[in-house]
């Protein structure tokens, strides 16, 4: 029989957003309003916490959507923010405007992606980068942080590999600390581990870091750019980002435009 991993208290939650933010609890107690002492007391839990002293230390700690949900559960209220998934009618406008996004960028490449890097849509000019990858990187839900720096997937493929996995690197590194999410932990292991331990520390000779992907004959030179909602209310939709890529030379944009 298996035995369910009792929920950890509020209190250890807080306060492990609290160090992961890098916040002392004086700190934390001169932005929020809340004493030092009470802030104190909820985190070795002597205190219980209203909602509404929680919600409003999550807003301080940055915490997610998701996070404050499981945050107001463990201290026994219901949650606060829907989590819909994406195929639910109440997001089809935000998720038609989003794939609109999609096709506007034509003909350069443009995915909408999940917290996770997990493609959720993309334009027919991605199709054309894809050549060559192995079928199993393909099967959905296709991630493009493992998509790109697999020996079976885009590595080969990209020319300045070292750089552009350690930006790749450096990105889900970043995020697994910000939300101590087991699964971005997992993706920065993974990319620590084909990103090999001596690559990409060098410096990008251009104004930007472009990922320089082979082409048949041709090497095109791409730069990214990402966009992401910043009112959500809904935590389905968090960690939605779209990620554009653009050409940085006139050979590159000669080449997509056809």
């Amino acid at each position: 029989m298996t035995t369910l991993e009792a929920p950890a208290p509020v209190g250890e939650i807080l306060r492990g957003w609290r160090e992961r933010r890098r916040f002392s609890q004086q700190e934390l107690s001169n932005v929020s309003a809340v004493s030092t002492r009470h802030l104190s007391r909820v985190e070795t839990g002597k205190a219980h916490p209203t909602s509404a002293m929680l919600l409003r230390l999550a807003d301080h700690l940055d915490v997610p959507l998701r996070a404050r949900n499981r945050l107001l559960l463990a201290a026994g209220y219901a949650p606060r923010y829907p989590d819909h998934p994406l195929q639910d009618s109440s997001l089809a406008s935000v998720m038609d405007g989003l794939r609109g996004l999609l096709d506007a960028h034509l003909p350069y490449p443009a995915l909408l992606l999940d917290d996770y890097w997990d493609v959720v849509d993309s334009n027919a000019a991605v199709d054309a980068l894809l050549d060559g990858c192995a079928a199993e990187l393909l099967e959905p839900p296709v991630n493009v942080l493992r998509l790109s720096v697999h020996p079976s997937g885009l590595a080969p493929r990209i020319e300045n590999f070292d750089q552009w996995a350690a930006h790749l690197h450096h990105q889900v590194a970043s995020r697994a600390e910000r939300t101590g999410d087991p699964r971005h932990q997992q993706l920065a292991a993974e990319m620590a581990l084909h990103r090999g331990r001596e690559s990409g520390e060098s410096q990008s000779s251009g104004p930007v870091l472009t990922m320089d992907l082979r082409a048949g004959a041709q090497v095109l030179h791409l730069f990214s750019t990402t966009a992401q909602l910043t009112t959500v209310t809904d935590a389905a939709l968090e960690g939605l980002h779209l990620e554009t890529f653009l050409p940085a030379d006139e050979a590159t944009r000669r080449i997509l435009t056809g």
